[in-house]
């Protein structure tokens, strides 16, 4: 009975679980697949534009070639790679290229460094990608402003005005959380999925024949047909799939299963029927191919058009700025950043984050470019190389996932995903053609992104050894019972990343005040390769001497560490602290770098530059300020 009832639609239960999943699956249409959902307005045009001949004529095997390799890039690396493959690949819950490497590692086996680099690497390519998307979405979208008559003239001078425009309020409405914009753009990326789909149908129902671009040999066929400039086409191809790594690092924000059905159900048939929608066009009306996305709609419905456009391409925008906030996330809890500000936005969804340096960061970068290149045909050609890269890491990811975590053979997991890698190969080759026309500033701020993670955990690797040179707290126990020091009331929490090790921030208050208060406590703050911890298994107490103890708090690499939250967990291991009578002691390093110790100068310089920027550990460990203690010391590392 009871069972029944839980399947019964009318259940208030199962009425609850579906008004969630059909919430979920609305925010998803409006936040993951903003930027795939865009593609459309460049897409095509930039793969048709390498076919047209000096006439102004296309032939019509050219265009269903084109339509050809577009539909069948959907289908195999978005549709099962993505959605149908690797999204059964997630942290519990989470996904992304750092997730998945965390899931690898997590695993065991050999090649633990080279698994490393190959996430660092997929992080920093995501990163690229990032700061390009918004860029050139939005400036395709406001360009749709020169067709319209009696406007187009007008307008051109203040395209690129109006697309900072445009990006500014963007980053300024980050803030209010994932879940909040997508509550505000699902219905609007809704209506722009069925707008385009129903404008693609019509051209279809004008010119059927372009339904036998379905057939997959048309493709082949044509690329055999302009070998010289089948590299241009695969690169321009290769822009249909652009959003699929991040529909995959935002999975933690809205889940598996509401993603999948989205794409299934709505997502992949209107971008179908907009791109057949096009070639249609085309066939009748070649020379409709400088813009065949706005000249699907009829003149009344062109400026409506342009409009919805530059609303979706926010959107489109919103789907990588919310896969990098995940990401700088997994970042910083698995040690590849330093501290960043986090700030939760969803009660519900604890995917939902928001970081207001990456949020800035990104807005500085997505400005230089629009600044620097003005309109999208020249940003498309800076685009998709660091997309394909992120691609290719995360096959490769895989391919050691199912290894270690299915037990499969490793011959059987480089055969399933070889077409995959094969695919991504190929237009990896062809996009490598863009990198002296722009193609070189995703592989820059990768390269930039991955330096600034190498430095960090090879000088907080430094910094752990130059801290262990510190007394160990048994021989300070040791003298402290010898030669007991006065005792003040309350209890004492100095934060420690080693709590064998004395704290400087312990020392320092026996050196300068000589007290000790009646209960100390060393807590470290640890951070699992997992993506959350339950709290039945968040506290470990070690008791060291009868008032001193060894406090370990355990949080995921998608959570944010909370230690007044988490503190009255500790009651149940027999420590109980009253966070009002209780003193946090920090210190507060100043670092000096030693000569030859290991990194180059300028990197040392950037590692202490990245200690002093990073968020206090204070914030970041959501600790009360009003109980808090900086204590100064000096570190040479």
């Amino acid at each position: 009975m009871t069972s029944s009832a839980a399947l019964d639609p009318a259940h208030p239960a199962a009425s609850a679980r579906l008004k969630t999943f059909l919430g979920l699956a609305l925010g998803s249409a409006g936040v993951v697949y903003g930027d795939i959902g865009t593609s459309p307005l460049y897409a095509f045009k930039e793969s048709i534009s390498h076919l047209v001949r000096t006439d102004g004529g296309l032939a019509t095997a050219d265009v269903l070639g084109v339509l050809s390799l577009m539909f069948w890039s959907l289908m195999i690396i978005v549709t099962i790679k993505y959605v149908l493959i690797l999204m059964r690949f997630d942290n519990r819950g989470e996904g992304g290229t750092l997730a998945l490497m965390a899931l690898v590692q997590k695993a065991g086996g050999r090649g633990a460094r080279a698994v490393l680099l190959i996430g660092m690497i997929g992080a920093g390519l995501f990163f690229g990608d990032a700061v390009l998307t918004p860029a050139v979405s939005v400036l395709s979208a406001v360009e749709g402003l020169k067709i319209i008559k009696g406007v187009g003239p007008h307008v051109e001078p203040f395209i690129v005005p109006l697309a900072l425009l445009v990006l500014v309020g963007l980053f300024l409405v980050q803030r209010h959380g994932t879940g909040g914009v997508g509550r505000w753009f699902g219905p609007v990326c809704i209506a722009w999925f069925l707008i385009i789909a129903v404008l693609g149908l019509l051209q279809i129902v004008r010119a059927p024949q372009v339904l036998a671009a379905l057939d997959p040999t048309r493709g082949i066929v044509t690329l055999l047909a302009h070998p010289t400039l089948a590299p241009l086409i695969l690169g321009s191809v290769f822009l249909t799939v652009t959003g699929a790594e991040a529909l995959y690092a935002d999975m933690g924000h809205f889940g598996r299963k509401p993603i999948q059905v989205t794409w299934l159900l709505m997502v992949f048939p209107c971008l179908t029927l907009n791109y057949l929608g096009q070639g249609a066009l085309v066939l009748g009306a070649p020379e409709a191919a400088t813009s065949p996305f706005f000249l699907l709609a009829p003149e009344w419905f062109q400026l409506p058009l342009v409009l919805l456009a530059t609303a979706a391409t926010v959107i489109a925008s919103q789907a990588v700025i919310s896969g990098a906030f995940s990401l700088a996330q997994q970042a910083v809890q698995l040690g590849l950043l330093p501290r960043l500000t986090l700030k939760p936005t969803s009660e519900a969804h604890e995917g939902q984050i928001y970081s207001p340096e990456i949020n800035w960061i990104l807005l500085a970068g997505v400005a230089a470019l629009v600044l620097a290149f003005r309109s999208s045909s020249a940003l498309a050609s800076a685009y998709g190389i660091s997309v394909v890269g992120a691609m290719i890491t995360s096959s490769i990811l895989a391919v050691f996932a199912i290894r270690r975590l299915k037990g499969r053979p490793i011959w059987a997991a480089i055969v399933a995903f070889l077409p995959f890698v094969a695919m991504e190969t190929g237009f990896l080759a062809a996009n490598l053609t863009k990198v002296a026309h722009g193609g070189y500033v995703p592989l820059l701020i990768a390269a930039a992104l991955i330096c600034i993670m190498a430095t960090w955990m090879q000088g907080a690797r430094r910094l752990k050894t130059a801290e262990a040179d510190a007394p160990r707290i048994e021989d300070v126990l040791i003298t402290l019972k010898a030669r007991p020091p006065m005792r003040a009331r309350g209890a004492a929490v100095f934060l420690t990343a080693n709590p064998d090790v004395a704290p400087a921030a312990l020392l320092h208050n026996l050196k300068h005040n000589q007290v000790l208060h009646e209960q100390v406590v060393l807590l470290t703050i640890q951070m699992v390769r997992r993506p959350r911890v339950p709290d039945g298994e968040r506290v470990t107490v070690r008791r060291l001497a009868p008032d001193v103890f060894a406090l370990t708090l355990a949080f995921g690499f998608m959570e944010n560490p909370d230690v007044a939250r988490s503190l009255p967990l500790a009651r149940a291991a027999g420590l109980k602290l009253d966070i009002m009578r209780t003193s946090f002691f920090v210190s507060r390093r100043s670092l000096i770098p030693r000569r030859r110790a290991g990194l180059a100068r300028w990197r040392d310089l950037l590692f202490v530059f990245l200690m002093r920027n990073a968020a206090r550990a204070t914030d970041y460990f959501r600790i009360p300020p009003s109980r808090v203690v900086e204590l100064g010391a000096q570190l040479s590392f």
